[in-house]
């Protein structure tokens, strides 16, 4: 009976010390860094730059904002150049209803400031200047400013200018889109390349 009570006793005045320990390093996460690393439970808040050198899955994500630079090594991006130069004969054929169909997910990294990325695999929402080598991938994501890639740009929504050298793809546009092939269901603004599809026609050289 009196080692109940003491138990009863030890876990009373120790429930506190451990919350107060959870509560702590909750804190410990949320405080802004200079320097992040991802994937990482400990990051969340960069004012600086954030290195990210392998994509998390969308239902293991753990939204991170970045008020600077983010920059995305990973090593899977070297392999999609390949895939789509391998690809580009039969462009006018890709189809890419899936993109427009993906809901905005509620759990999306913010990067306000400049994404430089092999390839981007998590769902991204970048305010200022993105250049991807691959853009992104397997994730709906949107871009409210340039966007820039020496193969192809792939948005959910973009808001601003996308350059790319083969393709620009989007559900949602609100600006310009440059590049060998065009394609945008919901555009308001212009299309200027080899060929250009929206919902409303498909032209070469400009549509809008």
């Amino acid at each position: 009976m009196k080692k109940l009570i003491f138990l009863t006793v030890l876990i009373y005045f120790c429930s506190p010390f451990k919350a107060q320990t959870v509560n702590d390093s909750l804190l410990i996460s949320q405080r802004p860094r200079v320097i992040g690393f991802s994937p990482s439970e400990n990051t969340q808040n960069i004012n600086g730059i954030l290195i990210k050198y392998f994509d998390e899955i969308d239902s293991e994500i753990s939204p991170k904002k970045v008020n600077g630079i983010g920059l995305g090594l990973n090593p899977l991006g070297v392999f999609f150049p390949v895939l789509a130069l391998v690809s580009i004969p039969e462009m006018d054929k890709w189809s890419f209803d899936e993109i427009g169909s993906a809901a905005i997910p509620e759990k999306m990294n913010k990067i306000n400031g400049l994404q430089v990325s092999i390839v981007n695999m998590e769902p991204t929402v970048t305010n200022g200047v993105e250049v991807n080598v691959s853009s992104n991938l397997g994730a709906p994501s949107v871009i409210n400013g340039i966007a820039i890639s020496p193969l192809f740009n792939i948005h959910h929504t973009q808001k601003g200018v996308a350059i790319a050298t083969f393709a620009n793809i989007s559900a949602k546009c609100r600006g310009l889109q440059i590049g060998l092939f065009n394609n945008c269901s919901d555009i308001k603004g212009l299309q200027i390349g080899f060929w250009n599809k929206n919902s409303k026609r498909s032209l070469p050289f400009i549509n809008f």
